[in-house]
């Protein structure tokens, strides 16, 4: 697989084909990759919501300032944000650690200890823009992965978070919407994916220090 055709293959997707859905073990390494993105400290503080129902996301419609490609997607991915990231969570995941690595408490814990301390200082609105950015993080990833996969995305910051939230019932679940990705295929008549795509020239955007 060549990296780089794959990127230049990929694109906004403005118009998808509702009828060609993406498959079950497609859909699975998606979440997989979601899983195993990078995000500072390793604390993930995202829950993806993974919308497959045609009703569900017709009604998402109007709160994607009438964006067609939610309802045409195959499948539609909202990347989501926890809405408390506080001493029990971070706890939780050093616990995770533990488990996982095996990791002594006599080693973890300065660290757990300063984490805690840190997020005590933040306030909440800069809690919630370190979440934010990973989500982002997990954003591009996803992109990647698709593309590699063949699979069309759609990356989108044009929707109501609130509306998203409340169709959804993401209250219920402690977290809430910042970034949707729909995902499908193509239709054939979507003059988008002709178009060549519009970068800097890579020498203009790079800068190399030796």
């Amino acid at each position: 697989m060549n990296i780089i055709k794959k990127l230049e293959w990929r694109y906004a997707v403005k118009k998808f084909n509702a009828d060609a859905l993406v498959t079950d073990e497609k859909v699975a390494l998606l979440k997989e990759a979601f899983n195993l993105t990078a995000t500072s400290y390793g604390l993930q503080p995202l829950k993806l919501v993974v919308v497959k129902n045609k009703d569900i996301q017709q009604q998402l419609v109007p709160s994607s300032y009438n964006q067609p490609q939610v309802a045409q997607a195959s499948h539609v991915l909202v990347l989501c944000i926890e809405k408390e990231i506080d001493a029990t969570y971070i706890t939780n995941y050093f616990k995770r650690v533990q488990e996982v690595r095996g990791t002594s408490s006599t080693i973890l814990d300065p660290f757990k200890e300063q984490l805690i301390q840190s997020f005590k200082t933040k306030t909440k609105e800069e809690v919630v823009q370190w979440a934010v950015n990973q989500a982002y993080l997990v954003l591009g990833n996803l992109l990647t992965v698709c593309a590699a996969e063949d699979i069309d995305a759609c990356p989108m910051e044009g929707f109501i978070p609130s509306e998203y939230d409340k169709v959804l019932g993401l209250a219920n679940l402690n977290v809430a919407s910042v970034l949707v990705l729909p995902i499908g295929y193509r239709a054939d008549d979507d003059m988008f994916s002709t178009f060549k795509k519009v970068r800097k020239e890579t020498v203009d955007c790079v800068i190399e220090i030796a």
